[in-house]
Parts: C-alpha cells; structure tokens; sequence
C-alpha cells in the first residue's frame, strides 16, 4: 500500500518571524539638491533654512545631518516661506492662496516637521473676481504675533499669529486712494501690493509698496497714511535702511530710488552707502538679458556673481546688533534654481564656500552610478586627500547653517557612491550618513582632444568687460562633446583600480596615486567586429587621444586606454584587479584586455546577420519604430489565452532576428568549475540581448609571471536560453550558494573562504526569469518564472545580503530585482522562493527604475528628479535616515487648549487644523481612548502607539458609551465652561443633555464613527419608544486627528453583534 503526505498550504509562522527581521521597506531619505525650488526662509536664532519646491513640499536644514521634510497635501507650488524666529514655526504660503502654519515637534527625542493649521483668505462681498483676494506678499512682524497679508486687488489684511484669525482691520485700496493727490490718481488702479516692510524703529508703522510705483507709509495703530511717496516706475521691491530714516525702492527699468522718510519729495538716484550692498538683476537687457546675476558692492570694490541657473531668493547672515548703524553681513546664501551658492563675504575677494549638503549631483547630468560598501580605511582617505588638493578650502567648519543637533550615530562603514557624467567626469560621493558629501571628482575630458580645447584657448584672449562678470557655481548643463559621456564605472576597492568606460567605445584603466604625475597613456584598439563582412559604422567617431606626456593631479591617473572599434557606447565592463584583466562590451560583442602587459586577450562578435540597428549608431534608431510595434503587436495577439482563469501567462520566445540581439548586457569574472568537476580556475561569463550566455575559461599565469606569460582564453559553455530574453545578470554561487567573494578578499584574510568542495552553481537572470545552473554540466537545478507569474519584466538584479534585527550574527544572501512596474521582489537563494515584494518606483517613472542601484547591504538608491537621489532600505536592520532634534521655545504654544479657539471654521476664513502636534490634554485624551478601544479594561493605563484599526472588534457600545460618559462627567466636574471652538472639549449643557436622555429611558444602540480628512468623529443614535427602529444622530460629542489617514474609513458598532464591522 502506498501513502501519501500532502504538506499543509500555508505559511510557517517560523519563517514570517524570521522574515521580519530580515526585511523592511523603507524610504529614508532624499539626497541632493530638491527639483524645482521655489522660494527660500531662514530663521537666524534657530539657525535653519527652509527650501520650499513647486510640487510642494518643504525642505528644512540646519547643521549636516539635520534634515526635516514636510509635504502639503495639494501639490501647489511653495512661493513665500516665513520663520517665526525661534519659535520652530515656519508660514508657507501656496500658489492656490492657502496659508499654511508648519511646527517643529518632539516625539521620542527626535524632531519632526508637521503641518498644524492653514488659512484661506475670504473673498471680499460684492467683489466676484477671487483674484482681488489672491495673495502677492507677506510680512510677518518681528514680534511674530501678526502677518500682513497684500493681495492682487490693493488690499492688506492682518491675520493673528499663531491661530491664523482674520482680524476686523483690513486696508483697502479705495482708503489710500482718498489720500492721493488728484494728478496722481489719473483714473488708474494703484495695482496689485509687491512689498511690504516693517519700519526697523517702530513696529507701528509699515511701508505698502504698489505695483503702479505708489508707497505709503502707514500706521497701524491710528490707522492712516503718514506719508506717501509718488514713484512712477513700476515697482520690484522695497528695502529699509537700518536707521528707519530712508528707505530704497527697486523697478522693473533696472534703477532704484533712495528716499528719504521726512521728505516724501526727495528721492535721490545717487548709490547706496553702507559696508555691502547686495541686488539681483539691475543688467542692460539688451546685453545682458540672458545673464543670471547678483551684484555685490563695497566701496570701491564691485564683483557681478555670474550664475548659470536663476536666481530664486536670497539672504544675507548678518550681526543683529541693535546700536550699530548697518547689518554686518558675513555670508551671502544664493538660492538658483539648479543650486545654492553661499558666498563669504569676511573674506578678501568674496570666495565661495563648498556645502556639506544640497549638492547640485546634475550638476552634468547623471548617466550612470555605482555604490561601494565597507570601503576600506587606506582608501577612503586617499580619495578625501585627493579631493582636498582639488578644493584647498574643503572644509565644512564654518558652515554658517548650522541649527540643530545630528543625534544619529557615526556609520561604522564608510560607503562611497559613483556618479557618471555627460560630460566625462566621475563623481565620488560620501554615501555613509544622511549627508550626500562630495569628496572628488574625477575628468576624463584632458585625455583627449575636443573641440572645447580651441574655445577655451580663443576665451583667454577676450579682453576684460564691465561689469565684472565672475563665474559662480557648479551646475553646467551643456556637454562640450557628448561622446564624453560615463556609461559604465567599476571600482576595486582593495586594489584602487578604477575601469570607465564612456560612450565613444573608451574604457579607461585608472590607478590611484599620491603624488602629480606627467606621463604618457599607452593606447590599445580591439576590433569587435573581428573583421566581418556586410556591416558598416554608421555612428560617431572615436575620440582621438592626445599624444605625448598629459599631467595628472594626484588621484586617480589612467595608465591604459583601450579603445574598442566600431566606437559604440560600452554597455558592460568587469574588472579583476588581481588577475589584472578587465572585460567590456558592447552592442557588437565583448572583449577581454591583459591591462598588465597593456594586450588585449580576447574579442568576440556578437552580432546577427540582422542587427542592422547596431551599425548605425543611437540616433538612427527610430527607424525601426515600424518594425518593433509591428511585432510587439504581433506577440500580443499569440500570447492572448481565452477565459477569465488566471493561470501562468504564456510567454512566446524572441525572434532570433530582433533588432540589437548583439547588445552584451552583462560581464562575470569567477574561479569556479567549468572544465570538470575537480579543477576550478578563472572564468569570463557574458550575456546578451538575446538570451546567449557565454562561459570562457582562462589560463591566467602566477603574479610572478604575470610579465612572461600572455593570458588565454578559450570557450568552455555556451548556453542559449529558450524564450531568448536578455540577460540581466549572471552570478557563480560556490558550494554553499553564497556568492564567490571579490578579488583580494580572501588572500588578504577580509572575507571566508569560498566552498570549493561541493559543486557550484551559476544563477542566470534575464528578463523574464531567474534560472540557477549546476556546474560544470550546466544541468538546470531550480527556477523562478517572473513574467509568467506576475506579468513584468525585470530591469535591475543585484545579491543582497540581509542581517536579521534580533540576532547580528543570523543573515541570508538573496536576490534582489527592480521590475518595469516598479515593485521591488526579494527571493531566496539558491533556492529561488520568494520572500517579500514592495512598491518601490511609479511604473510611470521610467528614468527612475533606470537609474536604481543596489547595494550589498539590502539599500538602494533611484532618480526622483535629475537632481535628487530617493535612498530606501530593504533592511530591518540597515537603515539611513534623519535622526535630529532642534530646541524650540514657543511663547503662545498650538498645543495648549487655551490657544485652539480657532480650530472651527471662521467667517473670516476657512481654517483646517491637525493636532497631531499637540501633545498635551489633547494628546491624553487620545492615548485613553486608544487604551479604550485596545484593551476590553477601560481603566487600563497601557496605550497602544496608534490606533489600529483591526483590533476594535471585540469592543462593545456599553464599553464606548461608558467611557464617553465617564469623560464628560470628568470635564463636567471641572468646572468653567470650555472653549466652544475645540472639540476636545465638551460643554457642561452637554453633559447635561446625556443625562437627561439616559432619565427619558433612551437606548444607546448604534454608533457610526468615520475618518474624513484624518478627523476621527463618533456619531450616536438611539432608539426613544423601545422595539422601534426609529433613530436619530446627536451632534459628534467627540472629534480626533489622525492626519496619516487621508482616505475615509467607516466604522458601525451595533449592540445586538456587539462587534465593529467596515
């Protein structure tokens, strides 16, 4: 007889725990310079600055490491930003003319930035058009109790900070005109107000500039105009002299006027006096209108700062001594729209000073990038000294912006990230902290010969031009000579060896040196092509290498260029330094370079009779538009299966024909078995576009003979994957399933040994699927089936390996992949199970999943902007993130109940508020209920961290009803009536109203509670004549904020189930 035993469908909860440990997905941090800036705040107590973007959101920085980000809930654009200074509070006004109220907040010793209140000013009555009420300017005094809002129709209006209450003293324009004279008036709008200033002497008075050039001086206590002064240029700007004794007007024809506040009539056009006077703009169009420029003067000193991105918003750090005659400026702090510039103005000749955050990382755009973890020490510091020789003032000491207290731990590996650019360069970036530090950069553009070498050469001899253009910032978006372009960088950490390689078919050979070096590159060529018929290079040419000895600086200096033919763009290299052999690819074939004795090894063709495309270069590709649509359309009606079965999806295999089947994807060095079973040696594995792996086993000579000997290849396997699709990585797992370790590892006693006992094995993934090989005999051991299962294709593969949470010395080495819908799969290995999968990237966000890269320790990094890198965790336990804390002290705090009367909507305005922020009374009485509805005791004091939502099942009306009754009997036994605006709060006749219905023999028998816009509000009805289902709803005695839940959820308790149901 024979008996089966068929294993239980489920999951082992041993495992999940395991799981948990090992996998979480977080996004960290966002690294680089925020897309699309929009307006700029500083708060100079606090020492913080405040970057508000186009999409929305808020950026706060202070010292490196202290980082804060907050993001409306409509995606309008940031234009005004105020500090309360010292306060930790931030107004923001929006482009859709909302007014919002940002706090910084303690919870758990760390500081966080949220959003607690926002105003919307009202339409005026009788006035249908909104713009008359549209916000231009804000003023916030310096005693921050009231914000001075100016409008588009002429009007100002006064709301009181921090409850954002429109206040009964508004001033219109039909009030100032009663005071113009009559020539002036001339029938004309005085036009939308641009400035508003607070007199530097007396709070009570504030200057109203208009568009039409009209400023008035008015006070706010008498409330009448003082003064008026009768400019007839269409006014910018409006700036006091300290003394509160002049006052200087900008205008759009580029001048401006100094007037004098006793004497509306005297204006002079003489310049300004003082230690440095600072403007924006002020340049001839017609010579200059395509120049981004800042101005600095001081006596006869006179310095255009020349940018080449505009100009948002800038400030000056300064002493704020009350006695002294003008604001000692010591930093200038430019915001552009593709970077920030701090100048220093203490120092001769007014340099600038490099930022330890918010680099410009497009500064050329980015089109490559690669992360080195657990750099080592030696390393590490040789390429900070090489950065530091390129930049001798590299220092971040007297970083002026420097609020706030970094309370995350130093890292304890040094982690380096590489960024290929357009324009040849190579940037190396300290990716160990929430900082993205520049350390150096590297230029491949002085190995050759460009067509910029003649304009720089024809710039010299320009003569000098007025003004004094000087050349500021980093960000340069145009690339000299495109085939300059990084496409491929891998780095040897042990060895500091460096492979680049670019888009004219280059692969450069860089070692690290101490010291400046003056020699010549020696120059190799390896014809891919391999001297075939019926193909001819269609697309650029090489990049000519200039000849005799070329200067490095200490760094990295080339010491082989190897130049493959025809000149494509590389899309694969590999480098073992301890082998001394580097291999690339293209989309012709690859080849195999002995960088040693400067002798190429190996190339190999691997193209179709059909690859047409690959002849004819990057641009010549749309022609087969026709061709790939036809086809694609043509997969899709063959792979149509009938019926609503959701089965395994049928996947049809690739034509041999395709266009760029040739494409070498991927390139693996390892010392693994491919001969036989008992002799392992050096191996060369390739992949291509159209599914072919080729394994090469090599005869690489001892390190002392490396000079006598020349390095052989020959091909050991060749296999051809069934569906045909591109290959995506290959790894060699050894005996264990773990992956072979990096060159040097093991003879430098840095890593264990691999397990050459047992067979090894070789994962191969491509596209559409992952397949593990047993070695020698290539025999398919296990494979998982991507496509078929989930319908998306991978784009990003990498091996990760994962450190549980509970135990440091538990972990496991898995797979990891970035598909083409933007969700990240982890799996097994070698077994291919898998594991978890998150939404990482929009599907919609294709330069994103392009630009992911993994790490070895379950981190990634992708492009949400050209300027900004998203950093996420896969790791439980690896995680990079924020951790600061900033002191704030608040005279009027939005956490005390007796500040929140304005919580209701106003007639004045429209008020929406989130107390998350509020941690007093408030916050109690929400921790109560949250013990309520986690625990069936009520009394208890234990509190649940949030509110979750699946556990309120066993929770009865009795219960709730008790415990609402027991807390209004408790406000009612304090006494006083309560403010009737918060809905923390209950009033006494309230109270009352309970009781009396409980006297009349009311039931309470169901409660509807919901969350719309993250207030969780409580609904009750009850049944008067007992047996009838006649009901009626009490206005919500109670009213919560969960600001995290944006979407409603509802919620009905019923007495009879005596359970919560959704």
């Amino acid at each position: 007889m024979m008996k089966f035993r068929f294993r239980r469908q489920g999951n082992d909860p041993h495992r999940e725990k395991i799981k948990q440990d090992l996998f979480a997905f977080n996004k960290t941090v966002e690294h680089g310079f925020p897309n699309q800036p929009s307006a700029l705040g500083y708060d100079p107590k606090l020492q913080l600055m405040a970057i508000g973007t186009k999409s929305g959101a808020i950026k706060l920085y202070g010292a490196p490491g202290v980082e804060m980000t907050g993001l409306h809930k409509d995606t309008s654009a940031v234009t005004q930003i105020h500090f309360l200074h010292g306060q930790g509070r931030i107004l923001c006004l929006l482009d859709d003319n909302t007014i919002h109220l940002w706090e910084i907040v303690q919870r758990e010793n760390r500081s966080y930035l949220v959003e607690v209140n926002s105003f919307t000013l009202p339409g005026r009555p009788g006035i249908e058009s909104s713009s008359a009420t549209r916000v231009t300017v804000m003023l916030l005094k310096l005693s921050c109790n009231l914000l001075a809002l100016g409008t588009e129709g002429g009007g100002v209006h006064f709301l009181e900070l921090p409850s954002l209450t429109l206040l009964n003293r508004s001033l219109f324009q039909d009030q100032v005109m009663q005071s113009l004279p009559e020539e002036y008036k001339c029938g004309k709008s005085l036009g939308p107000v641009e400035s508003l200033q607070e007199h530097p002497k007396n709070s009570d008075k504030i200057l109203i500039g208009y568009s039409r050039g009209l400023v008035v001086l008015w006070d706010l206590n008498s409330r009448h105009v003082e003064n008026l002064f009768l400019g007839k240029q269409q006014l910018e700007s409006l700036v006091w002299e300290r003394s509160g004794n002049r006052f200087v007007s900008s205008h759009s024809d580029g001048g401006y006027m100094v007037w004098s506040v006793s004497c509306s009539k005297l204006c002079t056009h003489e310049p300004v006096s003082g230690p440095v006077v600072l403007f924006s703009g002020g340049m001839p169009r017609a010579s200059y209108g395509d120049r981004h420029c800042l101005s600095i003067l001081q006596d006869s000193s006179h310095v255009t700062l020349d940018f080449t991105s505009r100009v948002i918003d800038f400030f000056t750090i300064h002493c704020a001594e009350p006695e002294q005659e003008f604001d000692e400026a010591s930093m200038l702090v430019v915001l552009l729209e593709e970077e920030l510039v701090v100048v220093d103005l203490q120092t001769p000749g007014w340099p600038t000073l490099p930022a330890p955050y918010l680099a410009p990382l497009h500064s050329s755009a980015i089109t490559c990038a690669s992360h080195i973890s657990n750099v080592p020490p030696k390393l590490w510091e040789r390429v900070i000294s090489a950065g530091q020789l390129q930049c001798p003032l590299n220092s971040y000491e007297n970083w002026p912006i420097c609020g706030g207290k970094n309370l995350a731990p130093e890292s304890k590996q040094k982690e380096l990230l590489l960024t290929g650019h357009e324009d040849g360069t190579v940037r190396f970036w300290d990716a160990s902290g929430v900082s993205l530090k520049p350390l150096y950069k590297l230029s491949t553009a002085n190995i050759f010969q460009t067509d910029c070498d003649h304009n720089d050469s024809s710039t010299q001899g320009a003569e000098e031009e007025w003004p004094p253009f000087r050349k500021v910032g980093c960000f340069d978006p145009y690339s000299d000579d495109p085939r300059l372009g990084i496409q491929k960088i891998s780095l040897c950490k042990y060895s500091g060896k460096l492979l680049v390689a670019g888009t004219a078919g280059q692969v450069i050979v860089l070692v690290m040196s101490d010291e400046k070096s003056d020699h010549m590159i020696d120059v190799a060529t390896v014809d891919l092509l391999q001297d075939r018929e019926g193909f001819t290079w269609k697309g650029h040419d090489r990049l000519p290498p200039k000849s005799g000895s070329v200067v490095f600086a200490a760094g990295f200096q080339p010491v082989a260029l190897v130049q493959c033919l025809p000149p494509a763009a590389v899309t694969a290299v590999t480098l073992h330094a301890e082998w001394n052999l580097i291999a690339f690819g293209t989309s012709h074939g690859f080849g195999l370079f002995d960088y040693h004795r400067r002798s190429p090894v190996l190339a190999r063709c691997t193209l179709h009779p059909n690859d047409s495309l690959a002849m004819e270069g990057p641009l010549s590709r749309v022609k087969s538009l026709k061709k790939s649509l036809r086809q694609s359309f043509r997969r899709i009606r063959k792979s149509r299966v009938s019926g609503k079965k959701r089965a395994v999806r049928r996947i049809e295999p690739r034509s041999a024909d395709d266009s760029l089947s040739g494409v070498v994807r991927c390139l693996c060095f390892a010392d693994t078995f491919l001969k036989d079973g008992t002799h392992h040696g050096p191996t060369l594995w390739a992949g291509t576009n159209s599914g072919s792996v080729y394994a090469y086993a090599l005869d690489v000579p001892s390190q002392e003979k490396f000079s006598e000997r020349n390095v052989e290849a020959l091909l050991g396997k060749e296999i051809q994957l069934m569906h045909r699709a591109p290959v995506v990585s290959i790894a060699v797992l050894d005996g264990r399933g773990n992956p072979l370790p990096e060159p040097y590892e093991v003879s430098r006693d840095l890593a264990k040994a691999p397990d050459m006992q047992a067979s090894h094995s070789v994962l191969i993934a491509s596209e559409e699927q992952f397949k593990v090989f047993a070695l020698p005999k290539v025999s398919a051991k296990t494979k998982f089936k991507l496509t078929a299962h989930e319908g998306c294709r991978v784009r990003k593969v990498a091996l990760s390996n994962f450190t549980s949470v509970s135990s440091e010395e538990y972990s496991e080495n898995s797979l990891v992949c970035l598909t083409n819908l933007g969700d990240i799969h982890v799996f097994s290995v070698p077994s291919l199970r898998p594991q978890v999968r998150y939404d990482c990237v929009r599907k919609e966000d294709i330069s994103g999943i392009a630009s992911c890269v993994f790490t070895k320790t379950g981190q990634g990094f992708y492009l949400i902007s050209p300027s900004e890198y998203e950093r996420f965790s896969l790791s439980a336990r690896v995680i990079t993130e924020p951790l600061c804390r900033v002191e704030v002290e608040r005279p009027h705090d939005l956490s005390d109940n007796s500040s929140c009367s304005t919580i209701l909507p106003q007639a004045n305005g429209t008020h929406k508020t989130q107390v998350e922020s509020k941690p007093s009374e408030a916050e109690g009485l929400m921790e109560e209920l949250r013990s309520a509805l986690s625990s069936p005791v009520l009394g208890s004091p234990n509190s649940s961290a949030d509110l979750t939502l699946d556990t309120t099942g066993e929770l009865t009306m009795e219960d709730v009803k008790d415990f609402l009754t027991r807390k209004q009997l408790q406000e009612h036994g304090r006494g006083g009536r309560k403010t009737p605006g918060n809905p923390h709060q209950l009033r006494n006749s309230r109270c009352s109203n309970w009781k009396s219905r409980e006297r009349l023999g009311t039931h309470l028998t169901r409660a509807y509670i919901f969350f719309t816009a993250g207030i969780l509000h409580f609904f009750f009805f009850y049944s008067i004549v007992p047996r009838q289902s006649l009901y009626y709803p009490i206005p919500p005695p109670l009213s919560f904020s969960f600001p995290s839940l944006h979407s409603s959820h509802y919620l009905l308790w019923d007495h009879k189930c005596s359970r919560g149901d959704f």
